[in-house]
């Protein structure tokens, strides 16, 4: 089960979200994120990701331009940036989402959030939720830092949003109303149910937008569970503060539980990931012969992948490196099939991590006769491919190549 875990010890904000989600992705699928974002976003809205380092820890800041100008979320005191911005209401934000290319889901995450802080807002002020308009909450660059938490989220697919205690800092803060406590009045409504603290630094931690969001997405909080972590990203907000850097940090993982043998787990994205266990053996005494019966046997023991490479070993003696591919469950009797059937006198171990396209075969009524076809699907990508053994068949058959073969099956296949 996939787990998303947030440390929030220096606040949350929309952008500081933002860019620690973002950092989850790899270079090519955070480029693909950005190109689909920016697509969605209104005219004059723009988002990068840049590169960002404090106090020795590097990650990336979400930065939003609105008609070439940025506008700073993360950080203490965020309010006094936005005053210039126009006031709207919940109707003009649902307007907004409404002209922008967003599933249906992400749309409404979007609104639940605007909805929230708009509650918020209407008990502060004692008026109806029709009533509020927004100020900074409105403006286009904390749609933009929204919507990208809600597409990211989707985009990751944890099963489950575990967040630590949210840091709010102290002090007082000066916002469109003037000087209020911190957390400001909605953030500490909006923050009801979730665990926080004050810390030992002055000013505005965590923002509405990032309680927020917390509270919509979190279905959990406290310390990181069991988990094994594949990626961690960190998102900055701009202000900085000594020795300590201004960031949420999130972690992405599978759950881990004492004792349990990791089983396939389903990507997101399509295909399977899962751990195996590779054991690896260098050998020069042993015939060719022996060697396949060796990894015949292997097979039989319950690898999943076993190879050979060449390999040169001492005394510039040429040798082959065997290597076997298996589950948890099965390293015991593999390992004693290597011990047993190789001259090997010690085998070396890893834990890898598989990521595999998902498999099936079909069986096609062709002109030709029944041919098996197997498909692979996953990661974004399609394959499919004739059963060899079926085109060598039929190619005895029919006094034919396999590459007349297999012509014939394509361009029947094309013609239906």
């Amino acid at each position: 089960m996939k787990i998303l875990y947030l440390d929030l010890g220096m606040g949350a904000a929309g952008d500081m979200l933002a860019g620690a989600l973002l950092a989850l992705l790899d270079e090519p699928a955070r480029a693909d994120f950005l190109r689909r974002f920016n697509a969605a976003m209104p005219e004059g809205v723009h988002a990068d990701a840049l590169t960002a380092a404090q106090c020795g820890v590097t990650g990336l800041r979400f930065s939003v331009q609105v008609h070439g100008e940025e506008e700073h979320e993360g950080g203490a005191a965020h309010h006094s940036h936005h005053h210039h911005h126009g006031h709207a209401g919940l109707m003009e934000i649902g307007e907004v989402l409404a002209g922008m290319d967003l599933d249906d889901g992400v749309r409404d995450d979007v609104l639940a959030v605007y909805e929230a802080i708009a509650a918020a807002e209407s008990e502060v002020h004692g008026v109806p939720v029709t009533e509020i308009h927004f100020h900074e909450l409105g403006a286009l660059d904390a749609v933009a830092d929204i919507t990208a938490v809600a597409m990211l989220l989707r985009t990751l697919g944890p099963v489950r949003v575990v967040a630590s205690p949210v840091a709010v800092g102290s002090g007082t803060v000066r916002c469109a109303h003037g000087l209020l406590p911190v957390p400001a009045p909605a953030t500490a409504l909006l923050l009801r149910g979730i665990p926080a603290l004050a810390g030992d630094l002055t000013g505005e931690l965590c923002t509405p937008t990032g309680a927020a969001l917390i509270g919509h997405f979190a279905a959990e909080y406290g310390t990181m569970p069991a988990m094994t972590a594949e990626r961690v990203g960190c998102g900055f907000g701009t202000k900085e503060f000594p020795e300590r850097p201004n960031c949420v940090r999130a972690v992405l993982g599978e759950a881990f539980e004492q004792g349990a043998a990791p089983q396939p787990s389903a990507s997101r994205q399509g295909g399977t990931r899962e751990e195996l266990i590779e054991l690896r053996c260098n050998l020069d005494d042993m015939t060719a012969e022996e060697i396949g019966f060796a990894m015949e046997r292997i097979y039989a023991a319950g690898a999943v992948e076993a190879f050979t490479i060449a390999a040169g070993m001492k005394k510039n003696r040429p040798g082959v490196l065997l290597t076997a591919l298996c589950r948890r469950e099965e390293r015991g009797t593999v390992l004693a099939a290597l011990f047993a059937h190789t001259t090997t006198l010690g085998v070396r171990e890893a834990v890898l991590t598989r990521y595999a396209l998902e498999r099936a075969t079909e069986t096609v009524q062709t002109a030709l006769g029944p041919v098996r076809r197997k498909t692979a699907d996953g990661f974004g990508v399609h394959r499919e491919k004739w059963e060899y053994d079926d085109l060598a068949r039929i190619a005895r058959q029919q006094g034919m190549t396999i590459g007349e073969v297999r012509n014939v099956l394509e361009t029947e296949e094309n013609g239906r």
